[in-house]
């Protein structure tokens, strides 16, 4: 058993990623159910919309679950309180620094996961006690940072001694063991996981991720200092005209603002942003999470038996 197996208790070392409006109880559940780790996103949710998340999962799953916590959100303290209430073993966290969060969440075993797109943020992140690293990079979907996934983990790897968890254009076998290699022992999966029968974001998004090319997930919001990818639609399209005029970030980030529930949840494709990995194009099915990591899992034994080296 691997060190990231041992250290969340799950069979598989396939975390699901926590993606604002995506990740809900029903797919959480399902990837833990199926040997993964799932995972609630809060978002930008009050306590309540995800202390009911919580309680939902636990109705449909035995297995751990974690809870993915946006450090930018208004709601951080509440949901860090929740966490700690109701003694979640595990955590994620993206957009800022936990740090000030992880003494208290400790004394409950809960372990603590960042997401870094850096050198430097990995070192801070195991100096101040992180269990793990979530490595991702910039093929991912959603914020991202601007190194590859290729060139990152084992740079990070060559400086922490925790474990590394690879995400970013992981989408299925193949890539699952290209992170091995660099270094990794697990690896964070969200994109392909949209397109399972348990993921609630609205068909119209699943189609969209289907069928997407090979170039269709592009990167809008660098001027404001959060980079997003997103597929090619409308909504990018004048996003990303109004960065070229210039326009100032805080009106940039108003037209944003909401705009990932306008199409994972209303279904509009267009006039919302349909966050996805540049994996999309991959993606060909919709089908249930255990297939999902079944398929990963042989598949990735496949690419090892037949490697020659």
């Amino acid at each position: 058993m691997n060190r990231i197996c041992k250290l969340l208790g799950i069979e598989y070392p396939i975390i699901q990623g926590g993606m604002a409006w995506i990740a809900t109880a029903e797919l959480a559940a399902a990837v833990s159910n199926a040997g993964g780790l799932g995972l609630i996103a809060a978002g930008n949710a009050p306590k309540q919309v995800v202390k009911d998340e919580i309680r939902k999962a636990r109705t449909l799953t035995d297995k751990p679950f974690g809870v993915n916590v946006m450090l930018m959100s208004p709601y951080v303290d509440e949901i860090m309180d929740l966490i700690y209430e109701e003694k979640i073993p595990v955590i994620t966290t993206g957009a800022g620094n936990p740090a000030k969060y992880m003494e208290k969440l400790k004394t409950i075993g809960t372990k603590i996961i960042p997401v870094v797109p850096s050198v430097a943020l990995a070192k801070r992140m195991e100096k101040y006690g992180a269990d793990a690293l979530i490595v991702e990079g910039t093929e991912a979907g959603g914020h991202i940072g601007e190194l590859t996934t290729m060139v990152l983990i084992p740079q990070i790897v060559d400086q922490v001694n925790i474990p590394v968890i690879g995400a970013g254009g992981i989408a299925d076998g193949r890539a699952m063991v290209a992170a091995f290699a660099l270094g990794a022992e697990g690896v964070q999966i969200g994109t392909r996981f949209i397109c399972s029968t348990e993921c609630k974001a609205h068909e119209n998004y699943k189609k969209a991720l289907i069928n997407a090319k090979d170039r269709d997930a592009i990167v809008s919001g660098r001027s404001t200092g959060h980079p997003v990818r997103a597929l090619k639609n409308k909504f990018m399209k004048e996003f990303l005209e109004l960065e070229k005029q210039g326009v100032d970030p805080k009106i940039l980030e108003e037209k944003g603002a909401g705009s990932l529930k306008i199409a994972a949840i209303e279904g509009d494709i267009e006039k919302g942003s349909v966050m996805a990995g540049q994996v999309a194009a991959m993606i060909k099915d919709i089908k249930p999470c255990k297939e999902i990591i079944e398929e990963i899992i042989e598949d990735a034994k496949k690419v090892i038996s037949n490697l020659k080296v």
